[in-house]
């Protein structure tokens, strides 16, 4: 009985998840205008709409590249900050740990008003340069893939740097060719989260983007107040590749990751 319980409880969560996205999905391949105002007939004109609309191509372009960007950045400073952590002493690693934990607790908006307010308003840095914006995305991501990392670090023998030391590689040595490589799995990890949380983001975005640069986000919102009907029925499509992108992503990663402990043992 408590199985079945288990079973159809974990049912109810997954419908709750998947079906409003797996009805988006089938609207995304008819020629309804509204969701649940009927389904209508057969149609790829929503996805060719996506892509034949240049300000929607731009719109995504623009919002991947600044992703990718960022979650790079991110990725390089996080990774760098996880071992600095990992090898600093108790109070120092506490510290860290605890100023980590900040950004990832506080909410999008206040974090958005404060790289606002001390980018744009207190430094003067213009908006137009892409600065504020980076900057404000690198602050949203980074503490993620640091929290991603840190539990392979603490999987791995601590000792294994000074033992490349002890058999005459050079810090630098010992750290890209016996540590990081150990930690490439929480690295991926890490950085496919900062892509998706950058890609996400919608608040940090408002407050510190260009005026004439939108993203998927702000770009969403914008069209749903607006009346133009076949730019908001192509966001359908564009939500579904997004949604099969990631989905084949995970897959993907859940394979290798089962290869790779498979050749270990």
């Amino acid at each position: 009985m408590k199985k079945a319980l288990r079973i159809i409880w974990l049912a109810v969560v997954l419908l709750f998840i998947y079906v409003p996205i797996l009805v988006l999905a089938v609207y995304s391949f008819t020629d309804a205008t509204m969701v649940g105002a009927g389904i209508g007939g057969f149609s790829f004109e929503n996805y060719i709409n996506l892509f034949k609309n240049d300000e929607l191509r731009e719109m995504i372009f623009g919002t991947v590249a600044l992703a990718v960007v960022c979650a790079c950045i991110s990725t390089v400073l996080a990774t760098f900050g996880a071992i600095g952590s990992f090898y600093s002493k108790k109070l120092t690693k506490s510290l860290i740990n605890t100023a980590n934990q900040v950004p990832v607790v506080n909410a999008d908006i206040v974090t958005g008003f404060s790289v606002c307010i001390l980018l744009i308003v207190i430094l003067r840095i213009e908006k137009d340069t892409f600065i504020p914006l980076g900057i404000g995305h690198i602050v949203l991501t980074a503490p993620f893939v640091y929290l991603s990392i840190l539990p392979k670090l603490k999987q791995m023998d601590g000792s294994l740097y000074e033992a490349a030391l002890d058999l005459g590689a050079t810090p630098a040595q010992a750290l890209f060719k016996v540590v990081i490589p150990q930690l490439i799995p929480g690295i991926l990890s890490g950085f496919m989260l900062a892509v998706t949380l950058s890609l996400d983001d919608y608040f940090i975005t408002t407050y510190t983007k260009p005026s004439t640069f939108d993203t998927i986000s702000t770009y969403v919102v914008n069209a749903t107040k607006g009346s133009q009907t076949e730019v908001k029925t192509a966001l359908w499509a564009l939500s579904t590749l997004i949604f099969v992108i990631v989905v084949v992503a995970v897959v993907v990663m859940n394979i290798v990751s089962g290869k790779k402990r498979g050749t270990k043992k």
